[in-house]
């Protein structure tokens, strides 16, 4: 992806949840990464569309992109990751769509379904009353 996006990203951190007994109480780990989609200038115009038609649920009504981790107790590690994520998920949304070859149905199965038809229909003929 492009080099530029780790510049344009913005940290914010706060203490975590959960159990960690006292550290927790008095360190900030918990990172949310926070991504200004509308601002950027790495990114072009139909590349921002994309995200904000693609991760609409997760961008806000001002157009900030928000990740958060508090997964480790180390808030270096929780960065890492956090910006791990945010760098799959842009690369995933921008990946091009493959578009569907329409497939036809072989000769084979063509005829297997018209030869299933026919037995099926002389059986039914074979249950009328004879004339």
């Amino acid at each position: 992806m492009k080099p530029g996006l780790k510049a344009e990203v913005k940290y914010r951190t706060s203490r975590s949840s959960g159990a960690g007994g006292q550290h927790v109480n008095k360190v900030s780990t918990k990172v949310e990464l926070l991504f200004d989609v509308d601002g950027s200038e790495v990114l072009a115009e139909e590349q921002k569309a994309i995200i904000r038609n693609k991760l609409k649920n997760r961008i806000s009504k001002d157009g900030w992109l928000s990740l958060s981790c508090d997964e480790t107790r180390s808030q270096a590690k929780n960065k890492e990751i956090v910006f791990e994520r945010f760098m799959s998920l842009i690369n995933e949304v921008l990946k091009p769509e493959k578009k569907r070859k329409p497939t036809k149905p072989p000769k084979a199965s063509k005829e297997k379904r018209l030869k299933e038809k026919k037995k099926i229909s002389e059986k039914k003929d074979q249950r009328k009353k004879p004339e």
